[in-house]
């Protein structure tokens, strides 16, 4: 039998921390520790926030909530998320979620493949305070714009622009 690599291990409290906007990620791996298979993330998310509706050319996503309530949309679809719900989004298909409750939630996302944690290094910020996040500028958005077709990401203006 063929190994495509070697174990990895992430332990509670540990990988690099950004925020990205108001949203704090942490790195569990990524595709130098999963030999580009896949990336894991840890996202805390501040209440009634999250992306804008966007799609991946080249990845597929499925997010584990640990804590909050989040909606996500997905191809059209509005899911309900609690904690230990599981959302799958293929790529290809336009989604987006929201916290939408009072307090930050929490979330695990896996990325298959690996690769759009390189969008996240581009655009995101390093954390000094993780209880604070940084102010979202106008700067920050359009980076965020420009940057994003470059990593397979669309992001379609809102209806009616």
């Amino acid at each position: 039998m063929e190994t495509r690599g070697k174990p990895a291990h992430s332990p509670e409290g540990e990988g690099k921390m950004l925020w990205v906007l108001d949203s704090l990620i942490t790195f569990k791996l990524t595709g130098e520790d999963t030999n580009g298979e896949m990336t894991l993330m840890d996202s805390v998310i501040m209440p009634q926030s999250g992306p804008p509706p966007h799609i991946h050319e080249r990845e597929d996503e499925t997010f584990y909530v640990l804590e909050g309530e989040f909606e996500f949309m997905a191809g059209g679809e509005t899911i309900r998320a609690s904690p230990g719900s599981v959302v799958y989004g293929p790529r290809g298909i336009i989604h987006t979620y929201r916290n939408v409750g009072d307090e930050a939630g929490r979330f695990l996302t896996m990325i298959t493949p690996s690769g759009l944690e390189d969008f996240f290094h581009e655009i995101g910020e390093p954390v000094t305070d993780p209880t604070t996040p940084p102010p979202i500028t106008p700067e920050k958005i359009e980076h965020l714009l420009a940057i994003g077709p470059k990593y397979g990401l669309e992001i379609p203006p809102p209806p009616g622009e």
